[in-house]
């Protein structure tokens, strides 16, 4: 039962009531089913700390249009929800809000701050949930995951016991990432490098024995009292003969030795180098060859330990200031040079990263990265677009074992169990109560926590079940399509391609399909420090979402930022306003028991089966674009069809029929407006799923809702492309009248004759009273050879017919020519007055050449007009 159209669409009105529609009609669950194809996404889980952005808006538009896109193929399309328990991010809200109390974390201890935590979680966690649903997410929610619910934890536990147990997770003193601010850990996808202008200080070390000296340069001056040696290259002539000698560190007034290595660059500065090994991870690796002392002199919090003597308990930069003071005061240094360089930052709380020695857990990368640079060579996963599996590969052929123990109290603690009477770890699936060397009860849970991205990593198959061997993991498993920003194609892709491959044996997805970033509408990333990020629910609420969502798709092309611009959703506001009007005007005109069915396709006219070939086309087209996830090139063709060849041209030619006597005709018409425009729906609904819903559920259908109706297909017996060619022939005509009409300003109840001149009379026959009713013409003559007397005639082209309308119907000359008059007087004015400035010497050497450019171009444009006038009036002028 058809239903009427309010008058004007109302996205606030309807968008809860068909989200709930959909929630209660469960079609956004999907159970195993034999015989049907699954198509799967992931959701990346957003962080439980989050507030929705432009980046998630981007995100969740691009897999729910791909997943209703699946759906209506007649896919079990299953989209997985869930949410990120976000080490970092979560502890510190929680944090702040003990401070707001005077409290720490120590205060209440691990037990209690936990029970904090997950009681933040309760509270605040299911928002972005929500506010995803305003988004139109049409996930199962029914199955929605937590990176620390029981099963996830299950699998965290699994996978770190099983790489410990095949050698692949160990721990160890090494120079790691170290966030003072965080205080914990970061990896190396963690840290973001920026340039920053700094200083190269040149320090002079003086040989112990009193024979000359050495001078070393340093950015970070505050790390030289943990030096335990200088390097110089074994080839360099230069220092050959000091070699084994000791130099004095000043302040410390202590010896350290002078050692050769390769790692010095005998070009670069004095080609002598400072040994650091606790503090950078070059120096380390030297001092592990040449047996040099691990000195650490910065604590966790980046202050100067107890190995830095007079200094200690300084901030690292207040310890340069107090150094650099005291080497100048000493005599020690030599110069200070501007020096811009990268620096390591901390991608969470953006302060500087610390190269520190610490006791860490690591995962060794190499044998793990084998099969996962295989699978992407061999194309089993595949990048969209392909130049980011060469920023994949290169990242993985290059890697380094992965940190994975963070300082933090929420997260997966890591299940290692230290013996306090023989040192042993135990590491164990189930929590252990004793020493599995010795037997002792004496043993301590490691207090550190897994990375979040650990996790993380796990999260294609730990959500389908694993490790159990579920029939869910069999049926939708490996997924097809994980769709993400660029920006953590190494935090996380690379991570959860080599945990699959390792731990199921399968690649987790096929297709990894890289969007950009949302920026603003000048380039910029938007920032909190810059204001001007957009809150996508604001857009919502003024635009709508599928508004929202059409600004997120077109014009968007994979891997490439795009620029946001609010114009953009108003203007998708109105085409929303477009089609609602024009289904409103289908659906006046709709009897009670009108059908959604074609008529018989000889009852077809050229019209009907000129817009029914174009729709056909579209189709295919479409289809084949959404299939290599070319959604931005595919929603614009369904965008133009819609406005150009549905709106503005096909309701305009059928106008006539319904408005007739024949009630056949006016039927027919009927049945192609309404299943062109039910076609229409199905296409937009990926991108635009409210207003489509609401119209089609308004319209005569089968199926509970469009959401799980079947998506349009090409259909030979509605390809008429001979047709369609000859409506086209017609249609081209009446634009040429209409622009050369606009061009002299006739109003459309001025009408005339109009004599057609073609090689296709039969075409335009059939066509006349198209052309005849859209073009203005009170006659319509179509001719096989020219008229004898052309004058006073209007005349225009197209590739298939030569135009002519009798000027004196049109315009009154005389009238026209006064007009004419005065707009060349203007015109001719303002050129001379631009050329009296172009000739002026002075202006054109002293001007900015872009403003000289910019007078040039207005002269050219004055000059063009000037031209185009004359014409005018030399037509005119043959009508007197």
């Amino acid at each position: 039962m058809q239903r009427e159209l309010p008058k004007v669409y109302d996205p606030k009105a309807v968008e809860s009531r068909i989200y709930e529609m959909w929630e209660k009609g469960g079609y956004f669950h999907a159970e195993r089913e034999d015989g049907k194809k699954p198509f799967t996404i992931v959701m990346p889980p957003p962080n439980v700390t989050g507030q929705l952005h432009m980046g998630h808006a981007m995100d969740a538009t691009l897999q729910d249009t791909l997943i209703r896109f699946k759906r209506m193929q007649g896919y079990n399309a299953l989209w997985i929800p869930g949410v990120d328990h976000a080490g970092i991010a979560t502890q510190i809200k929680v944090e702040e809000e003990l401070r707001k109390e005077g409290k720490t974390r120590y205060d209440l201890g691990r037990e209690k701050f936990l029970e904090k935590v997950w009681d933040w979680k309760h509270r605040y966690g299911n928002r972005i949930v929500e506010q995803q649903k305003k988004l139109g997410a049409s996930c199962d929610w029914d199955r929605a995951r937590f990176t620390m619910d029981e099963g996830c934890s299950k699998a965290v536990r699994e996978v770190f016991v099983s790489l410990y147990e095949k050698g692949l997770i160990y721990k160890g003193n090494r120079i790691i990432n170290w966030c003072p601010h965080c205080v914990t850990a970061l990896s190396d996808a963690e840290v973001e490098y920026v340039d920053k202008p700094g200083h190269l200080w040149h320090i002079r070390y003086p040989l112990t024995d009193g024979s000359g000296e050495v001078v070393v340069a340093t950015t970070r001056p505050e790390t030289m009292l943990g030096d335990s040696g200088v390097c110089v290259n074994p080839a360099d002539e230069r220092y050959k003969n000091i070699v084994g000698k000791t130099v004095t560190l000043p302040l410390v007034n202590k010896q350290i030795p002078i050692v050769a290595d390769d790692y010095a660059e005998m070009e670069f500065g004095t080609g002598c180098v400072k040994m650091t090994p606790a503090h950078d991870p070059n120096d380390f690796e030297v001092g592990m060859r040449h047996n040099l002392e691990v000195i650490r002199v910065l604590d966790d919090n980046g202050r100067v330990n107890a190995m830095g003597g007079k200094y200690q308990g300084l901030d690292r930069y207040e310890a340069r200031k107090q150094i650099v003071a005291d080497l100048e005061a000493g005599g020690y240094l030599v110069k200070v040079e501007d020096y811009s360089h990268s620096v390591g930052t901390c991608y969470r709380c953006h302060n500087d990263v610390e190269p520190i020695i610490s006791d860490q857990w690591f995962v060794k990368m190499k044998p793990l990265a084998e099969e996962a640079i295989r699978v992407v060579k061999d194309g089993q996963t595949k990048f969209v677009p392909e130049r980011f599996s060469k920023t994949y590969l290169n990242w993985m052929e290059n890697v380094r074992d992965w940190c994975i123990s963070r300082q933090l109290w929420w997260g997966h603690q890591i299940p290692a169990w230290t013996c306090a009477d023989c040192g042993h770890i135990t590491v164990s699936r189930e929590d252990a109560c004793k020493c599995e060397k010795c037997g002792s009860t004496h043993i301590q849970r490691d207090p550190d926590v897994l990375d979040t991205w650990f996790s993380s990593a796990l999260w294609p198959f730990e959500v389908l079940g694993w490790p159990e061997k579920t029939a869910d993991l069999d049926y939708f498993y490996p997924t097809d399509v994980l769709v993400t920003g660029y920006d953590i194609i190494f935090f996380w892709v690379a991570r959860m391609i080599f945990s699959g491959c390792e731990h199921t044996g399968k690649t987790p997805f096929h297709t990894v399909l890289i969007h950009g970033l949302v920026r603003d509408d000048k380039g910029r990333k938007m920032s909190k420090s810059l204001g001007n990020g957009i809150d996508p629910l604001d857009m919502i609420d003024r635009y709508g979402c599928d508004a929202l969502r059409m600004n997120m798709i077109t014009g968007n092309s994979p891997g490439n930022d795009m620029r946001f611009y609010v114009e953009r959703c108003e203007a998708m506001r109105n085409f929303a306003n477009k089609l609602w009007n024009a289904s409103r005007y289908v659906m006046m005109n709709l009897p009670e028991d009108g059908e959604n069915r074609l008529p018989d396709l000889d009852k077809l006219e050229i019209a009907d089966k000129w817009v029914l070939s174009k729709l056909n086309t579209l189709i295919a087209e479409a289809t084949e674009n959404l299939e290599k996830y070319e959604l931005g090139i595919a929603v614009q063709k369904i965008y133009d069809f819609v406005w150009d060849t549905y709106c503005d041209w096909y309701i305009e030619l059928t106008k006539a029929r319904l408005y007739s006597e024949d009630p056949e005709r006016k039927k027919t018409a009927l049945q192609v407006l309404v299943y062109v425009l039910d076609q229409l729906l199905r296409l937009l609904h990926p991108f635009m799923p409210f207003i489509t819903e609401e119209i089609w559920q308004s319209l005569p259908h089968d199926g509970p809702a469009l959401i799980r109706a079947s998506w349009p297909a090409f259909r030979q017996e509605l390809a008429f492309r001979e047709e369609e060619d000859h409506m086209e022939s017609v249609m081209n005509a009446i634009r040429a009248i209409r622009n050369r009409r606009a061009e002299m300003n006739v109003p459309p109840s001025k009408k005339a004759s109009l004599y057609v001149l073609t090689a296709k009379p039969a075409v335009f026959r059939e066509g006349a009273d198209f052309v005849e009713r859209l073009a203005y013409a009170d006659s319509v003559t179509v001719l096989e050879n020219a008229p004898e007397n052309l004058d006073g005639m209007l005349s225009c082209a197209t590739s298939d017919a030569k135009l002519y309308i009798p000027m004196g119907q049109l315009v009154d000359a005389a009238k026209e020519l006064e007009r004419i008059d005065k707009e060349l007087e203007k015109a001719r004015k303002n050129l001379a007055s631009l050329e009296g400035k172009l000739s002026n010497e002075k202006f054109v050497s002293r001007a900015p050449e872009a403003v000289v450019n910019a007078e040039r171009e207005k002269a050219r444009k004055a000059r063009d007009l000037i031209a185009g006038l004359e014409q005018s009036r030399a037509e005119f002028e043959k009508l007197l």
